[in-house]
């Protein structure tokens, strides 16, 4: 009887150990309605969906900025049903205080594609979140600047088109870019303007600039909407192939008009890789104790019209 008495309590307590598994609920807070955004939820979704989680995603911001973004936010959290926050933060100074006010309430969370302060988590006012999963920005902008300036011979006039000044995506692309043109002293930045995430605005932006410098050679879109507006400002002054255009973000959009010779070269990166990244780490955080590093970095790559149909290459565009 005794040992019938052992096996059930043990019995009893595997289950209950199952049990606490199967009740791992995410909730993912997306910064915008966009692709990239949708692939984090999709690789977000996958990885929950192996682990026998769930996936609860909040309210998608029509537009960038802490103002749409928070009232969401604290909708999702009134809501509840959920132990674990992935979130993309819309602005580095905003969200820290509603955040830590989530935090406070006993739920972990990690940022994704964007942070809060400067990024490093070990830092007393910001060390709350577990970690930052997302692309390295900066060197993104790097890379993407050298490349830049080959496609125009390391000389001549270029302009960035970005997005938000208070986003760390955007001031690491930024930053990134400009440290790259420094290695050439024939290239000058003529200009960087803000669209606030918005085409339209980034194509007269550029069409703009186009006027004032009718001899500009290169320009990098930092984010889809910013490359988006400024391959069409490009294709309607008459000068694609003539001004070579840099992407970030590899939409079906850019990846159809790099095909189609108005876009010269397209970073990619991984947000479905993101998305698993984060619901794998705070699964293990929850239910094995695992720390969790304070950055998870997954790489990016380039499409260019050499490569944009190879088998290989398709899994990194934003379907």
């Amino acid at each position: 009887m005794k040992r019938v008495l052992t096996i059930v309590v043990l019995l009893l307590f595997i289950a209950a150990g199952f049990g606490f598994a199967q009740k791992v609920n995410f909730a993912y807070m997306p910064g915008i309605e966009d692709p990239f955004m949708r692939m984090i939820e999709k690789g977000a979704a996958a990885k929950a969906k192996e682990l026998g989680a769930t996936l609860i995603v909040g309210e998608y911001p029509k537009a960038w900025g802490p103002e749409i973004q928070v009232p969401i936010l604290e909708a999702l959290v009134a809501r509840g049903g959920f132990n674990f926050l992935i979130v993309v933060p819309t602005g580095q100074e905003a969200l820290k205080a509603p955040l830590k006010k989530i935090f406070d309430k006993g739920i972990p969370m990690i940022t994704t594609d964007t942070y809060i302060g400067d990024g490093d988590y070990t830092k007393p006012g910001i060390n709350f979140p577990l970690a930052y999963i997302g692309t390295d920005n900066e060197l993104g902008g790097y890379e993407i600047g050298k490349r830049l300036a080959e496609l125009i011979g390391n000389s001549g006039k270029v302009y960035m088109n970005t997005t938000n000044p208070d986003v760390s995506s955007v001031t690491g692309r930024r930053e990134g870019f400009k440290r790259a043109m420094k290695e050439f002293p024939d290239i000058e930045i003529v200009a960087i303007d803000y669209n606030l995430d918005n085409p339209e605005t980034a194509q007269s932006q550029t069409a703009a600039v186009l006027q004032k410098h009718p001899d500009l050679k290169g320009i990098f879109g930092t984010n889809l909407y910013s490359a988006q507006g400024v391959y069409r400002a490009v294709e309607n002054a008459g000068l694609t192939g003539e001004v070579k255009v840099a992407a970030w973000d590899a939409t079906v959009d850019l990846i159809n008009a790099l095909k189609d010779g108005k876009v010269d070269l397209v970073l990619a990166q991984r947000p479905f890789q993101i998305g698993q990244l984060a619901v794998e780490w705070g699964y293990n955080y929850l239910t094995k104790k695992v720390k969790v590093p304070k950055k998870v970095i997954p790489g990016f790559f380039f499409f260019t019209k050499l490569n944009v149909d190879a088998p290989g290459s398709q899994s990194y565009i934003y379907q």
